[in-house]
């Protein structure tokens, strides 16, 4: 076993004795502050108990410990791998040394280059060998990923030309070191990266690093998790040649160094990540001295936990893609801004609440620091929206957030837990199936298309159509034009308001249009005329509709429905523990009307019949979808109101061609172990109708 290996067992053993512990030890497990890249942690919570530092350069060691290869190379390959990640280390005492004497703590591979010559002192050829092995410790990789530039790596040509290595020794230490380095992190990666890994090896043994890749291949390095999770690069990049000086952005980036942008920014677009690019180039001073751009401090504040696991701020993203959008590309490209005497730079652009801030500190002159800088209510706002994630607190709060930003207040996306949400959509598609028996002609629209599974429906069973999803989250926009960019699928999005779908297609151009469970989200979610729960927000929708339709085109409806006579009577005999403060806190919380229940007993209630259904809708999905089910109505109006109501809306243009009602399949399989239900003489009864279906044809 590699002595380092030893030392670190004997310290996780328990064996803490200062003056037997190395000082590239001593540092890494003296480190107060957890500095990592959050692109490959999954909880930030365990940073707390945990040392990632020391871990990682445990595992690059038991790899280096498990390959073939000779003494002295494995002697210099762990001398690197022990002193490359030190700089991350130290107390804050020691930090603040470092970095009064010059230590760049942020350039993590030069600050361990530094801290490693100022211990050891010397200069013979074995340690100028490590001294540059751990100065270019990591930068392979992340040539690979498009942050380092290639002249970056010259150092290492340099050994060959001043004889301390020969081509050959190089090549021997180079692939071994960057297959501890990269497995350390993940094997699969490395397996993934070897042959671009020894083609970047041939590259600096041969000394070919003066051809920099084209900005496009840049790019595309800097997207590859993007990609990967589904961004159509080629066509965003296209997008950008009409509007972006490329020739200004290549010499700009040309041999700058980048670090954690991918980290930092794999949730915006390529157009976001340029704009960002730009604003940096044209608001930081003195520009031709700047060679590294870190945006960790924007890394920093970007993520939360939720459930133990790492999650988006996507309500700081949301306000950043705001920002970002309202800058034209001329006002980037103008007005440099320079520096002021303390070192920083205000905002060339932003609000009350919102600015990009560029920091230049003077111990590091070629380096900056940019981040996105929020007020402190703004702060306070999102933090707020992230403790209120699970309480009817939550659409007060978002609402609150998107109104200091001046956002439209309809348009704020399902935050919480939206991924689930949206996996949980794709799982509705044999009861949506139903839906397609009634689509006319070719181009259909589907409002408020979720994960995208009727969409794959009509894609897959009627090859014929042109399905179009249209949305007002952002979050279900982006997430589909993923999917869409990953599977194939030839199906479109577009990011659109159901209440006025001419805006977004031509008047008499649809031949059907689909409100597949929306309806009741429109009316409990859409303020119309200042008011939410409103009859007119879903006769604006049909009308809506209505508008785009051809002749013979269909609006074809599937949504709650309320039971008639509205006035009978349910008693709910409650199975479960707890059952009865749900409803309390139910009927407290649920805003649409007011929850009637009569008690009769410590687990029994009679209610009306249509407050009984409203409630158990809410009760059947559990405590994880409470917070968004208790703010949908899901039923509004009776068969006979709904009837009426549409020819009422649409006159005598609409023909109802087809009205039923069921009951959903599943609600009752999930309620029988919750609930006994009886009618108002104590007979058990079966659930009521829950479902509409309505096909309208113009």
């Amino acid at each position: 076993m590699l002595s380092s290996l030893e030392l670190i067992k004997r310290y996780r053993a328990g064996d803490t004795n200062a003056a037997d512990q190395p000082k590239w030890l001593t540092y890494i497990v003296s480190a107060e502050e957890r500095i990592v890249n959050f692109e490959r942690i999954q909880s930030i919570q365990e940073l707390a108990q945990a040392n990632p530092v020391l871990d990682y350069v445990e595992r690059t060691l038991h790899i280096l410990d498990g390959l073939a290869l000779s003494f002295w190379k494995k002697d210099v390959l762990e001398e690197v791998l022990i002193w490359s990640e030190v700089a991350k280390g130290g107390t804050s005492r020691d930090r603040f040394v470092w970095q009064e004497a010059g230590i760049h703590l942020s350039v993590h591979n030069l600050g361990s280059a530094q801290l490693y010559k100022l211990d050891k002192g010397d200069t013979s050829d074995k340690s100028t060998v490590i001294h540059t092995l751990i100065y270019t410790h990591g930068l392979i990789g992340q040539t690979i990923r498009g942050e380092v530039p290639l002249k970056e790596h010259a150092p290492l040509s340099h050994l060959i030309k001043e004889n301390l290595l020969s081509a050959d020794e190089l090549r021997d230490l180079l692939l071994p070191l960057n297959q501890c380095i990269i497995a350390g992190v993940s094997e699969e990666l490395w397996h993934s990266v070897r042959n671009e890994v020894e083609s970047m090896i041939e590259l600096i043994v041969s000394d070919s690093l003066a051809k920099e890749p084209v900005i496009k291949d840049r790019l595309a390095r800097l997207r590859g998790n993007t990609i990967q999770k589904g961004e159509n690069f080629d066509a965003e990049y296209e997008k950008l040649l009409d509007e972006v000086p490329i020739d200004a952005l290549t010499s700009f980036l040309d041999g700058r160094t980048l670090w954690f942008v991918e980290a930092a920014l794999q949730e915006f677009s390529l157009e976001q990540l340029v704009k960002v690019f730009l604003m940096i180039q044209f608001s930081s001073g003195q520009a031709d001295s700047i060679q590294h751009i870190s945006f960790e401090p924007l890394m920093n504040t970007m993520y939360y936990d939720y459930k133990g696991s790492k999650k988006v701020n996507v309500y700081k993203k949301r306000m950043i893609e705001k920002y970002l959008g309202e800058l034209a590309w001329n006002d980037l490209m103008k007005d440099p801004m320079e520096l002021s005497q303390n070192v920083k730079s205000d905002a060339l652009w932003g609000n009350a609440h919102l600015k990009h801030f560029i920091d230049r500190k003077l111990q590091l002159p070629d380096t900056i620091f940019f981040t996105f800088q929020f007020s402190p209510a703004a702060e306070k706002l999102i933090e707020f929206c992230v403790e209120a994630e699970k309480s009817p607190l939550y659409e007060k709060a978002v609402l609150l957030l998107f109104d200091l930003f001046e956002l439209r207040r309809d348009a704020y996306d399902r935050f919480h837990n939206e991924e689930e949400y949206l996996a949980t959509m794709n799982q509705t598609a044999d009861y949506k199936k139903m839906m397609l028996d009634y689509v006319v002609g070719k181009r259909v629209v589907d409002i408020g298309p979720g994960g995208g599974v009727m969409l794959d429906l009509i894609e897959q069973y009627l090859p014929d159509k042109h399905p179009i999803g249209i949305d007002i989250s952002s979050n279900v926009i982006e997430a589909l034009e993923r999917k869409k960019q990953l599977e194939g699928h030839r199906w479109d999005v577009m990011k659109g308001d159901a209440l006025d779908l001419k805006q977004y297609v031509e008047p008499g151009s649809i031949d059907t249009v689909i409100f597949s469970s929306i309806l009741h989200e429109l009316y409990s979610y859409i303020p119309f005329g200042g008011k939410k729960f409103n009859h007119a927000t879903v006769a604006a929708a049909l009308r809506s509709a209505f508008d785009v339709l051809a002749p013979g085109g269909r609006i074809v409806i599937r949504d709650g429905i309320m039971t008639e006579p509205a006035e009978q009577k349910r008693t709910i005999q409650f199975l479960q523990d707890g059952a009865m403060a749900w409803l309390q806190r139910y009927a407290k919380d649920f805003a649409g009307r007011t929850i009637q229940y009569e008690v009769l007993a410590k687990d029994e209630v009679i209610m009306p019949v249509n407050d009984a259904m409203e409630f158990l809708f809410t009760y059947t999905w559990g405590e994880e979808a409470y917070v968004h089910e208790v703010q949908e109505q899901f039923g509004y109006f009776t068969p006979s109101e709904f009837t009426a109501f549409i020819l009422d809306t649409l006159g005598n243009e609409a023909k109802i061609v087809e009205s039923k009602h069921f009951l959903q399949e599943g609600y009752t399989e999930a309620l029988a172990d919750k609930v006994r239900i009886m009618d108002q003489d104590g007979n058990v009864v079966p659930l009521p109708d829950s479902t509409c279906l309505i096909v309208i044809e113009k």
